[in-house]
């Protein structure tokens, strides 16, 4: 019974923790952005996006580092499905995401060009080879350099704003304590969970397949959320693509250079799954450049479907 109080808590902490941290580096980053004149889609896309992918990052090179990485396909896989129906989903109940022509033209489309490429290199060899992970480091480096010349390009066209920003050091220390706390709270809110699923009798792949993989992404969705809350809509869809590409091109990378990864076929499967979805997503988007209430309502029922699909195949 003290094991099952102190899980709660720690589930409640974690939660306080995500939701004030995300709180925080939402401030940080907006702030951060106004201040450099880039737009608020590249902050989502670059610092937003690595900082809440850190839990993802941290599970897949641990599990490379100790040749246990199996985890590593499905725990990429199952957090980009879980960002762009759930993250994307629940922010659209909110405040509906406007969508920018420019992000239909080039970010989403890049986006589901890296699932692609997983889904090719993973089927033909039905493994993540250290060739494959340099190729995925590569075509990250790619996509840096393509956010720091959209950033320099956006700046040189910027107009002067007289909009209120927070000091420089108290931007650096929001986004870094956001970081910390987010991080934290992500391992706080999974470890009390599957302590809870445990004591009530789940099996452990069905923990994996549910809480670890929506754990890892906990960080994403109360960002996004928090994000679309403060009307910050473009930082709140940059996070969830930015998360999507670093997930495939930079952890993924990271662990099949380490040390390959052998494919299954629910890997595959998961991996078309996403790619479908994100066709879905990016129709939903074109449709009236924006992704309404009513599309939120329908990526969660396919996602709902979804964690019924996987757990009884």
């Amino acid at each position: 019974m003290t094991e099952m109080i102190w899980s709660i808590v720690l589930l409640v902490i974690g939660f306080v923790l995500l939701i004030k941290g995300a709180d925080f580096f939402v401030e940080g980053s907006s702030s951060v952005a106004k201040k450099l004149k880039v737009p608020s889609i590249i902050i989502g896309l670059t610092i937003v996006a690595m900082g809440t992918s850190l839990p993802e990052t941290a599970v897949s090179v641990t599990a490379s580092l100790t040749n246990n990485n199996a985890l590593a396909v499905s725990n990429a896989v199952g957090s980009n499905i879980f960002n762009l129906m759930v993250v994307c989903g629940f922010c659209a109940l909110f405040n509906p995401l406007a969508v920018d022509k420019n992000t239909l033209k080039k970010e989403f489309p890049f986006s589901m060009f890296c699932a692609v490429v997983l889904l090719v290199c993973g089927y033909l060899s039905m493994e993540l080879g250290h060739v494959d992970g340099i190729l995925l480091l590569a075509l990250f480096v790619c996509f840096l350099a393509w956010m720091i010349r959209s950033a320099l390009r956006a700046r040189a066209n910027a107009e002067e704003e007289t909009a209120e920003t927070l000091p420089v050091w108290k931007c650096v220390l929001f986004i870094v304590g956001g970081i910390v706390a987010i991080k934290f709270g992500g391992d706080f809110v999974v470890d009390g969970a599957s302590a809870i699923a445990s004591r009530l009798g789940l099996s452990q792949n069905l923990i994996g397949l549910t809480i670890v993989a929506c754990g890892t992404s906990l960080p994403e969705l109360v960002t996004s959320v928090v994000a679309a809350r403060k009307n910050e809509l473009d930082m709140a869809l940059g996070n969830v693509i930015g998360s999507n590409v670093f997930n495939i091109l930079f952890v993924l990378g990271i662990a099949a250079t380490i040390s390959p990864i052998a494919f299954i076929m629910e890997n595959v499967v998961d991996i078309a799954i996403l790619t479908v979805m994100s066709l879905l997503v990016w129709v939903f988007g074109w449709t009236k450049q924006k992704i309404g209430r009513g599309e939120g309502i329908v990526m969660l029922a396919i996602y709902a479907a979804y964690l019924v699909y996987i757990c009884l195949r």
